[in-house]
């Protein structure tokens, strides 16, 4: 099927070419039909599987074809988002597939000045894309009127109640008029997530996308066996053999992060980090860099690891196993998002074995060993600013010195 065959309005379908979209993934396929046809909608669909066009096409013609609310100062469609970063990256979608319509879109988020986010409110906005503790406030306050509201999404469910946005939400549904579409989409469900939902939603259209393994056939994901203090040696190592690679890496927490950075500072290696102890200037910085590839190497916290579209990863590498099973699956869908193909490289110390066995508990499979000989991993160790192969050429080699020895020795 085509993205035509939906009946699209005619500007929505002409930027969706243009941004190289052929045929509906399996969350859109099933979703935009549905949603253009004013039905509520459970959805639970792994990361990178094109959830946020699954919701953002069909609620850009339903907006776009409908008469705008007179409501001075409304907000006709509010996708609720669990971060900043996901706000702007949703927002920049809607713009992207809406910018041949009349439609105005806002995103809406803590740790910046209120002010210009109020000036723009006024006038009235189409699609709010927002955090519900910045949306709270300024209802609070009178500046944010939502009672013109005919579409709520909440994106990334899961997550909003795992940093505790429960209640913010709940408050908030008391001043949405009854009366709307409801879009629910998350990554994983449970129970609380199950209970969130049916509270917001009328006899929805539940989607569910489960394939057998939770990560992303396009990544081809291992993991290799490094002691705690010597991964930083072989972070160099891929770094510094993939000069043109986009490589985001990822760490436990926001110290670890900063410690890592000025360890590859130290050799050399240009990078940035990003994690709840920035502010978020610095964030936003930081994911423009990387984004345009400025900065090649990302360190993040999970901060990153859910939902964000970082376009052309090249390498996604746990430096630091996650704690949580799951946050495993939504770190290694940073890269191979959509059709393209994606590495992912885990270090997994002695401590983190008991992780280790907990993520391919989560992901009912085990995860594919990359082992390294002794003499290869000491020469990462001792010469790792000066050898010029990549981890697995170093491993190639190996073999063919071994060859060459034995002929000598014949």
């Amino acid at each position: 099927m085509r993205f035509e065959e939906f009946g699209i309005e005619q500007g929505i379908l002409k930027s969706i070419q243009k941004l190289g979209f052929k045929r509906p993934t399996d969350i859109q396929y099933k979703s935009i039909r549905p949603i253009l046809e004013g039905e509520d909608v459970l959805a639970i669909a792994q990361t990178g599987t094109g959830k946020t066009a699954a919701f953002v096409i069909p609620i850009l013609h339903r907006l776009q074809l409908r008469k705008k609310s007179s409501r001075k100062g409304g907000v006709r469609c509010l996708v609720m988002v669990p971060t900043h970063e996901l706000a702007l990256q949703i927002t920049d979608v809607f713009f992207q597939i809406g910018k041949h319509t009349r439609l105005d879109f806002l995103a809406l988020f803590g740790g910046v000045s209120q002010e210009p986010q109020i000036e723009k409110l006024q006038s009235g906005v189409d699609v709010l894309v927002a955090t519900p503790g910045r949306v709270f406030d300024l209802v609070n306050q009178k500046h944010l009127d939502l009672a013109s509201v005919e579409i709520l999404v909440l994106d990334e469910a899961d997550h909003m109640l795992a940093l505790g946005f429960l209640k913010d939400i709940r408050d908030l549904i008391r001043f949405l008029p009854s009366r709307r579409q409801t879009l629910f989409f998350s990554a994983t469900i449970d129970a609380n997530i199950k209970k969130l939902a049916y509270s917001l939603v009328s006899k929805p259209i539940r989607i569910q996308i489960s394939p057998k393994n939770p990560v992303a056939k396009n990544v081809d994901h291992s993991v290799t066996m490094i002691k705690m203090d010597d991964k930083r040696f072989f972070l160099e190592r891929l770094i510094n053999n993939h000069p043109d690679g986009k490589i985001l890496v990822f760490v436990r927490t926001k110290v670890r992060a900063e410690r890592v950075c000025k360890a590859m500072d130290r050799v050399g290696i240009k990078c940035i980090t990003i994690h709840g102890g920035k502010d978020q200037v610095d964030r936003d910085i930081s994911m423009k860099l990387f984004k345009s590839g400025d900065v090649k190497v990302l360190i993040a916290t999970d901060l990153s690891a859910r939902g964000i579209d970082i376009p052309d990863v090249d390498y996604v590498v746990n430096y630091d196993l996650p704690e949580k099973p799951e946050n495993y699956v939504h770190r290694v869908g940073r890269t191979g998002r959509g059709t393209q193909k994606g590495l992912a490289l885990s270090f997994c110390s002695d401590e983190e074995k008991m992780s280790l066995d907990e993520i391919e508990k989560y992901l009912g499979d085990s995860i594919k060993l990359v082992e390294i000989e002794q003499d290869i991993y000491n020469n990462v160790i001792d010469f790792s600013s000066q050898t010029s192969s990549d981890w697995k050429t170093l491993m190639r080699d190996a073999e063919k010195n071994t060859v060459k020895q034995k002929k000598k020795r014949k």
